[in-house]
């Protein structure tokens, strides 16, 4: 109750703090006003980490933001795909539309840290009660970006042009049977009625070390196809296996097979891709062989080609494995697959400044394509766009061998926080004003 109160002051004295900030857009006033925000967004990241929600269920959240957004003035619209926010920040001076996206939900996973403000919550995910982390960081990306939202409010008199802040729901995907995130909010008329002509995002990396901002120009991140194989066999008792049709053993002999699509059949020295098997679930009893078994799944490719010809060499494969063992097998890909995350050149170029500038030039690093998927593929296919990374793991650490995002061991060095307020201000600005200063 302490805590939570503290929240509950920091919080007011930030909203409080807006009417005090210097209303004008110099570089020194925003510095100013982002270190004075920064106490806030901490305290916000840290309450958002205590109280994580999964895809689609975001209410606490987005009540937290589109209450913060209105208090800045901004025109707010909340509802749109479930529980995604949006808010419309017009500066006193003509200029361009942008757009900054952050996204909201957490991940089913029991957070094993020793935080102080680690995660209890628990909550249902495909029938089973699950705990439920900020396992990706998203809790950072809301944070910052209310701060963000904080500090151009503050400078909006001299603000040559206009903001859309995105709070956006269900990155890590909708669930079954559901619609959700990027996709959904552009289909439910996000840019109807103002359309930025350039978007921005960031997300925090556990193997970066804390504060250095990693980039790519062109395809950054890997399309994701999440799909599903049913294994239908026929069940008997265990100690009569001969009796029927063992789905198990199918399941684990198509799961080998796959993995020779990768190590064997494609050229990865043009692109890389990643057929992973993330669940199996089958029978209910030690010595009864069910009749079926599910997969579920994810591809990870680089071009239309390459996945198209992964899927068919998948279905190949697990139709002729399961029917070398009397069975049959389903594959079924989702249709809400995400597509390549692809960085407009151009704009990387432009704004590559203005992250040196917050950074230091000898911080801000090109990377090699990730494998890893970001559903703000679908903004950059709408708008020239640009995704970046701020690593989060303490400098005194290796961040390769450090726990990876989506790990429930998963942590933030918060002296990475500041970093990644400055840059997206930073960028967003300079923008505005037509090119970063030096």
């Amino acid at each position: 109750m302490k805590q939570h109160l503290r929240v509950q002051v920091l919080v007011f004295a930030a909203f409080f703090s807006v009417s005090t900030m210097p209303a004008r857009a110099d570089a020194a006033s925003i510095d100013d006003s982002i270190a004075a925000v920064a106490p806030a967004v901490l305290e916000w990241r840290r309450d958002f980490h205590r109280n994580p929600e999964l895809s689609n269920r975001e209410f606490r959240t987005s009540k937290i933001v589109a209450a913060h957004l209105r208090k800045l003035g901004l025109e707010v619209r909340t509802g749109i795909a479930h529980t995604g926010v949006v808010g419309i920040l017009r500066g006193g001076q003509a200029g361009p539309v942008i757009g900054l996206r952050a996204d909201m939900d957490a991940l089913p996973v029991i957070e094993q840290t020793d935080l102080p403000f680690r995660s209890l919550a628990k909550a249902e995910y495909r029938g089973d009660t699950v705990g439920v982390m900020h396992a990706c960081g998203h809790d950072v990306h809301t944070a910052v970006l209310m701060g963000v939202a904080q500090v151009l409010a503050a400078a909006r008199a001299d603000l040559p042009g206009t903001v859309m802040f995105v709070f956006q729901p269900a990155e890590e995907g909708a669930p079954v049977g559901e619609q959700g995130g990027a996709s959904l909010m552009i289909k439910e008329g996000l840019f109807a009625d103002i359309k930025p002509e350039a978007m921005f995002g960031l997300h925090v990396m556990a193997n970066l070390p804390a504060g250095l901002i990693g980039y790519r120009a062109g395809p950054f991140m890997a399309a994701s196809d999440f799909f599903s194989i049913n294994v239908r066999g026929r069940q008997t008792h265990g100690a009569r296996p001969w009796g029927g049709v063992d789905p198990i053993v199918t399941s684990a002999q198509i799961i080998n097979a796959l993995q020779t699509i990768v190590s064997r059949q494609i050229d990865i020295t043009e692109n890389p891709a990643i057929v992973t098997i993330g669940a199996i679930k089958g029978g209910v009893r030690y010595n009864i062989v069910p009749d079926e078994v599910e997969m579920l799944g994810t591809l990870r490719t680089f071009t239309g080609e390459q996945r198209k010809d992964i899927l068919e060499r998948m279905e190949r494969i697990a139709q002729n494995v399961a029917l070398a063992n009397g069975a049959t097998a389903t594959l079924t890909v989702n249709p809400g697959n995400n597509p390549v995350t692809y960085n407009n050149p151009e704009l990387t170029e432009r704004i590559l400044p203005s992250l040196r500038a917050v950074a230091g030039a000898d911080q801000v690093k090109g990377l090699s394509l990730i494998t890893g998927a970001e559903d703000f593929a679908y903004y950059a296919k709408e708008i020239p766009s640009v995704f970046f990374f701020v690593g989060v793991t303490p400098r005194d650490q290796n961040p390769l061998a450090a726990p990876s995002n989506h790990s429930p061991l998963f942590f933030v060095d918060e002296s990475a926080i500041p970093v990644a307020t400055r840059a997206l201000t930073r960028v967003a600005l300079d923008y505005l004003r037509g090119g970063a200063t030096h």
